[in-house]
């Protein structure tokens, strides 16, 4: 071991000596990682035009899918059709490797689907490394990043001034001015199995911990998370047949906007649902004790928990459902969804036993814990650019969010912004108005996150307008602005939104009576008042299909474009109610403040307010009025202070 350790040693020795005497490029932004966040940041900035690096551990490691094998879900789902309506790659990708596809809330309104696909985990990863090994102008390579390199000399206005680069573990340093850092759980990350505990991003792989402490220096303030994953299950030893089934949908809605069907639509795997019983729940009891990760203080997912933290909190229920997920079409490896747990491995498999259907389980991998470090989002403005250092971007999990959809939705807005700035151009800025992204960019950068931070579409105000079907015309036109939506994306985004628009148009120019529409065979009340074919979708159990007697026309239409009309309609009355909330709420964004200003100097604030202030910066009045303990008085002074002294230095307060 000794011996080996020495080996180490000399080679990187030799590493360091070797990289010391080469002459590295230079890059615009440099990514660190290569999970969600990282590989769409480095998409992302290669697409503003700004030559990017992305820097990873391992290349064969890139889109993996370190949890489980799926993408999307309810908050989670939108997020997927937010990042492709910007040209990002996850949409698309899922789409080509998804083994099995449904809407999650099909029965409640479309403002809370949750589109989802079971995901063929080598698919997946051989698609991702596939387009980015040839997307145009981003270089990978693999390395390990110490270090942080900082420019000083504008340390008057901040004393840690601007990136300048970042040093590998190897000692190299490569020169570039904008890092947006993806690092998911490997910051300081430490794996839990039991009592043991060891240094480790992900079972097999290093952390990354000369970062974290580089960061650290920084004065930056770093908090603990923890999440899990469970084990991995031979297919083959489980007894299914007694579990209920789970199948696809038969006309699967793709993630892409590119896309009108998915690859795989037509031989999608099933899934099977089993439950705990009262003997798994004592073996979980009776060896707490012995699990490490839960004698810790660290705050875990409270949407996503462990199945200790399920028994702890839910001691009353004598059941918790289990998901059987199958993880590609060449593996008998199953994914058991709801059983994630850090308790001793020896003791792992008997309590999987105690589970209906896999009495004879055998277990190929163990479920443990991994907690790592992240930094308070409040570090960050609303490009992801951090107040502290110029130039450093953060995205993913270090931001204290949890979840494959999350970490990409962050890298997108990170990676574009830090290629913009390194351009000198515009950055990209989301609002909640704006989409799912920008919700959870306003709440990590306002109130922060003390625990792992999921996605759902009850975190929106305004989810009625911004739906998982809706992206495209939300964000397309604002990437186009930025420069990052390609030319074939636009060309199929225009021939969208014109066909929507010549639809929405002929169906509100066809209209009946009531005694016409009764012809037609659609029961409306006998008011004596014309109905257009819009409105009549608004009915129950209407849809453009029931129309295409009526409208010919329509038949040579999209069914993904008519089902987007269907909701349009349905939703018609309550947007135009919800457009006056969303005015309100720019009205409150139009009002910038300076993000540099002296809160001490405010008269009317108070100190907690003060503090409160200098951590979050807040960039518009909106942002102000959204942090804890801000209050109505404290907003007013904000103001009057901001409007009596903007002038002073910047010029004409935005108003």
């Amino acid at each position: 071991m000794l011996q080996a350790s020495r080996a180490t040693c000399v080679r990187r020795a030799l590493s360091r000596l070797y990289s010391s005497t080469t002459t590295p490029t230079s890059y615009d932004v440099c990514v660190i990682g290569g999970g969600h966040a990282g590989c769409e940041a480095a998409a992302g900035a290669a697409r503003t035009g700004a030559r990017t690096l992305l820097l990873t551990q391992k290349l064969d490691t890139i889109g993996e899918l370190s949890c489980n094998p799926s993408i999307g879900g309810v908050g989670k789902g939108t997020l997927v059709r937010e990042v492709d309506a910007l040209d990002g790659i996850m949409g698309r990708v899922a789409d080509k490797a998804g083994i099995q596809f449904h809407v999650l809330n099909r029965s409640k309104g479309a403002a809370v689907w949750g589109p989802r696909a079971q995901i063929d985990r080598k698919l997946y990863k051989l698609n991702i490394q596939t387009i980015l090994n040839n997307y145009p102008g981003l270089d990978i390579r693999a390395g390990s990043v110490f270090d942080l390199v900082f420019d000083r000399s504008e340390a008057d206005s901040n004393p840690w001034g601007k990136i300048s680069g970042v040093k590998l573990e190897s000692g190299e340093i490569i020169p570039c001015s904008q890092v947006v850092v993806c690092t998911g759980t490997f910051l300081s990350g430490e794996i839990h199995i039991g009592m043991k505990r060891f240094p480790a991003g992900r079972l097999g792989d290093d952390p990354s911990v000369g970062l974290s402490a580089s960061l650290k220096s920084a004065g930056f303030k770093l908090g603990r998370l923890q999440t899990g994953t469970p084990a991995r299950l031979d297919g083959r030893t489980i007894d299914f047949s007694g579990m209920t089934q789970q199948t696809g949908e038969s006309a699967p809605i793709p993630f892409s906007f590119l896309n009108s069907s998915v690859d795989n639509a037509a031989n999608q795997v099933v899934c099977y649902q089993t439950t705990t019983t009262p003997e798994t729940h004592k073996i979980i009891k009776d060896n707490m004790h012995l699990s490490v990760h839960i004698q810790e203080t660290r705050k875990g997912p409270r949407y996503c928990p462990s199945l200790e933290a399920k028994i702890l909190r839910f001691s009353h229920k004598t059941h918790h459902n289990v998901w059987l997920e199958p993880e590609g079409y060449d593996s008998d490896i199953i994914y058991p969804n709801g059983i994630s747990c850090s308790i001793p491995e020896e003791v792992q498999e008997p309590m999987m036993r105690t589970i209906p259907g896999l009495e004879n389980v055998k277990m190929v991998r163990p479920a443990y814990g991994v907690e790592y470090d992240y930094i308070d989002p409040r570090e960050l403005g609303p490009t992801l650019e951090t107040h502290r250092v110029k130039g450093l971007f953060l995205a993913g999990q270090i931001n204290g969010t949890t979840g494959y959809e999350e970490a990409a939705a962050q890298g997108i807005v990170a990676g574009i912004n830090a290629g913009l700035a390194a351009l000198s151009k515009p950055p990209l800025v989301l609002s909640r108005a704006d989409g799912f992204a920008g919700v959870m960019i306003d709440d990590l950068i306002v109130k922060g996150a003390e625990e792992p931070y999921r996605m759902f579409t009850s975190r929106s105000e305004y989810r009625m307008s911004i739906r998982s079907d809706n992206a495209d015309l939300r964000l397309t036109e604002k990437g186009r602005v930025a420069g990052v939506i390609s030319d074939s994306r636009w060309s199929k985004y225009e021939n969208t939104r014109r066909t929507l628009t010549d639809v929405k148009a002929l169906l509100k120019s066809t209209s009946f009576s009531p005694q016409g529409w009764v012809k037609h065979g659609i029961t409306v009340q006998y008011d004596g008042i014309a109905r257009s074919a819009f409105q009549i979708l608004r009915h129950p159990g209407v849809t453009s299909l029931n129309l295409l007697p009526i409208i010919p026309e329509l038949v040579a239409v999209d069914p993904l474009i008519l089902s987007r009309i269907d909701i349009d309609a349905q939703y018609e009355a309550q947007l135009i109610r919800q457009e006056a909330d969303v005015r309100l709420f720019i009205e409150d964004e139009s009002l910038i403040l300076d993000p540099s200003m002296d809160y001490s100097v405010v008269p009317g604030l108070s100190s907690e307010v003060i503090e409160k202030l200098f951590l979050v910066k807040p960039t518009t009045v909106g942002a102000a009025k959204r942090m804890e303990g801000m209050t109505p008085t404290s907003v007013i002074s904000l103001l009057k202070h901001a409007k009596r002294t903007w002038g002073q230095d910047r010029g004409t307060l935005v108003l």
